[in-house]
């Protein structure tokens, strides 16, 4: 059974996926604590709700990003993860942080990377004129929104998108693609060489959304 910690600073509906999808698929997993840097985080909530073990780390109390991030290792280290999630984190980490979970920190990131990383990708991707956008997962690198990709979904976009209708149609597929990700990594699914991820069995890991 693979311990799975996942951290949030807001609703967390990519937890909710993931965590409901545990439940729905008996996987062999757990979610061992849900964490986050913000007490008003309504994830913490939803975890609680489930049985699940809560905890929050301010940002806020300390003095750099690498005395947070110290902190914080601590406490996800207490619950012995197997793989560390991101969602929605909105923390930019630092190296020491990402290099001791080297190989098993997930993210995801809305927008088809390596297009488009940091913020704003829905309306950056509609000024550019894309005719696609998307969703990736992807294991984390030190280098922002960087890193193997696990899997990605993408979505037309629409003459009448504005930054709104583009995110929730991505959304969606947010909450398709992850929990399929993470799964695919507790059930030791994914390698990795040269910097690509593959799938054991050869699923497909682009997913084609018709809207």
């Amino acid at each position: 059974m693979k311990n799975i910690v996942i951290l949030i600073s807001g609703r967390g509906s990519n937890m909710e996926a993931i965590v409901q999808a545990c439940i729905a698929q008996n996987w062999s997993a757990r979610i061992a604590a849900v964490i986050s840097n913000k007490a008003s985080a309504a994830g913490l909530e939803f975890a609680a709700r489930h049985g699940i073990a809560t905890a929050m780390v301010d940002h806020k109390q300390f003095d750099s990003r690498e005395a947070f991030d110290t902190e914080l290792a601590k406490v996800i280290d207490g619950y012995q993860p197997d793989l560390v999630v991101l969602a929605g984190f909105m923390r930019i980490l630092s190296e020491g942080f990402v290099r001791h979970y080297e190989g098993r920190l997930l993210n995801i990131h809305p927008s088809l990377l390596p297009a488009f990383p940091g913020l704003h990708t829905h309306e950056r991707a509609i000024e550019a004129g894309c005719k696609l956008a998307g969703a990736t997962v992807h294991l984390v690198t030190p280098e922002l929104d960087h890193g193997p990709i696990v899997i990605q979904a993408a979505v037309p976009v629409l003459p009448e998108d504005t930054g709104d209708t583009l995110s929730a149609r991505v959304l969606k597929q947010e909450h398709q693609i992850y929990p399929r990700a993470v799964r695919w990594f507790v059930d030791g699914e994914l390698t990795v060489a040269e910097g690509r991820v593959s799938h054991r069995s050869a699923q497909a890991q682009v997913v084609w959304a018709a809207d």
